[in-house]
């Protein structure tokens, strides 16, 4: 799918160490962290065997990739279908103002309305990101009525 200049494709094994760059890029933004390279590696690596666990999508301008994002399911029993979770959304900061997650976004929305058992999307985004609380609901989105809470097990 292409919007303006902006293309957007299914990632391929060669996109992983671009998805794991942008994986460090969004710790450090959004959270301060350093992520250990090989371990992002190795779970990035990890969503193409087996296919079953999501898929990447990349942006590309120019011919050069300047977003992503991950796409994870998971399953609604009151709906009897899969809800697609948004998830490791990184748009290089100089290029979010082109409507780069717009066309993520929108390719994102035209696969899912067309495969069947696709419930809609929900996506986790932090309190304090106001600009991206924003863009979502100027594309549709509406907070939902859910607080996520969490056990990590990860230190």
């Amino acid at each position: 799918m292409t919007a303006g200049e902006i293309t957007v494709r299914e990632a391929v094994t060669d996109d992983i160490g671009t998805l794991v760059a942008f994986q460090q890029a969004t710790a450090r933004e959004t959270e301060g962290k350093d992520l250990d390279l090989q371990v992002v590696t190795k779970g990035v690596s990890a969503v193409f065997q087996p296919p079953d666990r999501g898929f990447y999508l990349v942006a590309e301008t120019g011919g050069r990739a300047v977003g992503g994002l991950l796409i994870t399911y998971g399953w609604s029993d009151w709906r009897n279908s899969t809800f697609w979770w948004i998830q490791s959304l990184y748009v290089e900061p100089e290029q979010r103002p082109n409507g780069v997650y717009r066309a993520l976004h929108n390719h994102i929305y035209s696969l899912a309305t067309s495969r069947q058992g696709v419930s809609g999307l929900r996506l986790q985004v932090e309190r304090r990101h106001l600009a991206a609380q924003q863009t979502y609901a100027n594309l549709g989105m509406a907070r939902s009525q859910y607080d996520l809470f969490e056990m990590d097990f990860v230190p």
